[in-house]
């Protein structure tokens, strides 16, 4: 028989002045992702990332023992930057909305606000997170908020051999192809039918408050489900376009290379990153009295469940906090950790998504056979150090 043990809100409602129980729900129920209790402590991992090399390029990076909120707080969201990070007053930028479409549009940041508003919360993932040692923490999750993109290129008119949609920022820099350079602002680019996706957002608002300017301000893509790189910032241009885009960002970098075996025969594919894929985490490992939990984060698809290795040993399922859910947000998971053992352990964690797909083991094909860092989203393993 299972005993669903009070939380913390349960006694305050009962008038409990002490605090006992654990707030955690066994089975199938429901957990509670950040539970706290006087005099816990998070016990540190062993293989902490070496230090960022780029600063200037990538900020802000989560630290894992750290997360304590299903939110992450604008001002510890990562940042990457490819070019500039241009500082746009409102009053000097408009988005223009143009190419093959019958009636080119023109927007100001006061009249995007005045269109339809809609929210989603979205975990935005960088797709090298995990491609390198010092990159673990190339992610967060915000309450976004805009108008939909797809009444605007309906309204716009899309013509019949307009079959790509490309989005340009006002970051800009210097490219070279074949030896001809060229000046060139950051674009990515969708197909018609995935920009045309409802969930996609012309996004002002980020957490609640306008759009930070580094996140973008004044406006952005939002397209939840993407890995960040197709989330433009700072967008200036909407351009529909008939043939496929092949910008740097495009064709040339963010490209995903693997080496794969077909018919006893190596071939080499490259693939342009798009979609987010399977992954969850180990965050923290929490230790109150002589009880040690574990939790974890996983995304990229519908989870179905999220289960939990030790020191190599059987699979343990965890619990899914489901209190705090939303389609194309994290999920946040915890297991109990009985009796661990003094010594150094390796901790790995794995999702499984609706569909019976399963995040990829660090040796299965998927994985060591990719060439890149782009996309890396084998399972994870962190060391600690039970005393």
């Amino acid at each position: 028989m299972n005993t669903v043990k009070l939380s913390r809100r349960d006694l305050l409602i009962q008038g409990s002045t002490a605090l006992v129980g654990l707030a955690w729900f066994q089975g199938s129920r429901q957990a509670l992702a950040f539970p706290h209790w006087s005099g816990e402590k998070v016990i540190p991992w062993l293989d902490q990332p070496p230090a960022n090399p780029m600063p200037q390029v990538v900020g802000n990076l989560l630290q894992w023992e750290q997360l304590d909120s299903w939110l992450t707080p604008n001002d510890k969201f990562f940042t990457v930057g490819h070019y500039n990070k241009p500082s746009i007053a409102e009053q000097d930028w408009s988005l223009e909305v143009a190419g093959l479409v019958k009636r080119p549009m023109r927007f100001t940041l006061q009249e995007l606000k005045a269109r339809p508003r809609q929210e989603v919360i979205f975990t935005l993932e960088c797709s090298g997170n995990h491609g390198f040692p010092w990159f673990l923490g190339g992610i967060g999750t915000a309450k976004w908020a805009g108008t939909p993109l797809a009444p605007i290129l309906q309204e716009a008119g899309v013509l019949d051999n307009g079959i790509e949609v490309v989005f340009f920022g006002s970051d800009a820099g210097q490219e070279e192809v074949r030896s001809v350079k060229m000046p060139q602002n950051f674009a990515r680019s969708m197909s018609l039918a995935d920009a045309t996706n409802p969930h996609n957002l012309l996004c002002y608002e980020m957490n609640g408050v306008p759009l930070p300017q580094a996140h973008g301000f004044p406006a952005r893509l939002i397209a939840p489900g993407w890995y960040g790189i197709a989330n433009v910032k700072w967008l200036q241009r909407i351009e529909v376009v008939d043939t496929r885009y092949m910008g740097r960002f495009m064709a040339r970098d963010y490209v995903t290379i693997r080496e794969e075996q077909r018919h006893g025969e190596t071939v080499w594919t490259e693939t342009s990153v798009g979609r987010a894929l399977l992954k969850s985490v180990p965050a923290k490992v929490t230790r109150h009295n002589d009880q040690y939990h574990i939790v974890g984060a996983a995304w990229g698809g519908p989870i179905q469940r999220v289960e939990v290795q030790i020191d190599g040993g059987p699979w343990m399922p965890a619990t899914i906090d489901r209190t705090q859910d939303a389609e194309f947000a994290w999920k946040i998971w915890s297991i109990d950790w009985e009796k661990p053992t003094t010594g150094e352990h390796t901790i790995t964690a794995r999702a499984i998504d609706t569909a019976g797909n399963m995040q990829p083991a660090m040796d299965d094909p998927r994985i060591a056979k990719k060439r890149t860092y782009w996309e890396s989203n084998g399972q994870v393993s962190r060391r600690i150090r039970i005393s």
